[in-house]
């Protein structure tokens, strides 16, 4: 009996989507640390030397490490919120989206206003007189995040600007990584409204047609790719509790939020092929460097991803298993690299920088996942008292 030819191992598919990342045989986790620390690496340039980082020169102003790296996070994010949503009671998913994001992200305000900035104001000026008292003070810097905007209070009493006008510092902002998490909150009201209209269990189509519709508005150069230059610039969109949104960013990283949530709903149908991953490495680098990066690059980017949450080896799965940093490497990056450059790190040169930034923020990133993160978590599963089930009426009633 004969048996006919397999054919090339890269043309073969290696199985589906949700056969390949079912549960935790995937390397989510890994992808997710790996893009935190890009986003570090990314800004070890503007922040202490001024510069966008190499990658920006090199794609001739279209892109640069820590932008595709945010891509990446929203491909991932769509992926994983949506099959959440689709899971989930709307209130109960709002309740885990709502523990994720917002302990963490208040508690890492708290540091920078409170811990970071009064020693390094009290290095600047030899007393914290004036610190606490003035307009663009702690206090000022912590509500910003009831303002709609985590980046609303964008320095601490003029720390940065002292270090600014001293040439340590090239950036104004204590985080300005913080600038994603309005889209991605937004993204999160998104997807949760269409799991509560029944959208995602029933009507999944109009997520495929919503996602043709922005790759259509993408390659048609309506909107221009936002810049790494300053992501937030353009005609803006202002939306009730997150403030002014930038409709290029708005199109440009809801397009990768919807097609990792596309390929949640079908992932089932999701072939992954070696070739075509091959393909989209060597589209994504070119359309980066000669055009055509937001309506190819994208969808390769997206491609790479999930082939390498499936592909990687045995070992990157543990990552993310028990604990993950990678939120934590996020919020608390940036405002370790200002501070080290306040400090005059960039005399350790890049590489110096980078390590200590890398550290620091992973020691960061460690007690905000096992002191403010996980413990929120753990009230993931407690009754909401708006969503206790009603008692039932008694017979005859």
């Amino acid at each position: 009996m004969s048996t006919r030819p397999q054919g090339h191992p890269l043309l073969r598919p290696r199985g589906t989507l949700a056969q390949l990342t079912t549960g935790r045989t995937n390397s989510f986790g890994a992808l997710r640390l790996l893009l935190a620390a890009a986003v570090i690496f990314s800004h070890v340039w503007p922040v202490g030397w001024g510069p966008l980082d190499p990658l920006w020169e090199w794609s001739g102003g279209t892109t640069d490490v820590g932008k595709t790296a945010v891509l990446g996070f929203f491909a991932l994010s769509g992926f994983m919120i949506t099959g959440s949503a689709a899971a989930l009671p709307p209130l109960r998913y709002a309740w885990h989206r709502a523990l994720r994001i917002l302990p963490g992200l208040f508690v890492s305000l708290l540091f920078c206003a409170l811990v970071l900035t009064p020693p390094l104001y009290y290095r600047q000026h030899g007393t914290l007189a004036g610190f606490w008292s003035r307009p663009d003070g702690p206090a000022g810097y912590i509500t910003s995040l009831g303002s709609g905007s985590p980046t609303a209070g964008w320095d601490v009493s003029g720390v940065l600007a002292e270090g600014v006008r001293r040439g340590t510092n090239f950036d104004h902002s204590f985080n300005g990584a913080l600038w994603s998490l309005k889209y991605e909150m937004l993204f999160y009201l998104v997807v949760g409204l269409l799991a509560a209209l029944g959208v995602l269990r029933r009507h999944r189509r109009v997520l495929l047609v919503a996602t043709a519709g922005l790759w259509l508005l993408t390659a048609s150069g309506l909107a221009d790719p936002p810049s790494p230059a300053d992501p937030t610039a353009g005609p803006s969109i202002a939306v009730p509790g997150l403030g002014p949104l930038s409709g290029s960013l708005l199109l440009h990283l809801g397009l990768v939020f919807l097609l990792g949530s596309v390929a949640r709903l079908w992932a089932d149908r999701v072939p992954l092929y070696d070739g075509l991953a091959l393909a989209a490495a060597i589209v994504l680098p070119v359309t980066v460097r000669f055009g055509g990066y937001p309506e190819f690059g994208h969808p390769a980017l997206v491609y790479l991803l999930f082939w390498a949450a499936a592909r990687l080896p045995d070992r990157c799965r543990r990552a993310g298993r028990r604990a993950d940093y990678s939120y934590g490497l996020y919020i608390y990056g940036f405002p370790v690299e200002q501070a080290l450059a306040l400090l005059g790190a960039a005399r350790l040169g890049k590489a110096g920088f980078l390590a200590c930034a890398l550290a620091a923020a992973a020691v960061l990133a460690v007690l905000s996942w096992h002191c403010v993160e996980q413990p929120a978590l753990r009230l993931r599963d407690r009754t909401l008292p708006w969503a206790r089930p009603r008692a039932a009426a008694p017979e005859g009633a």
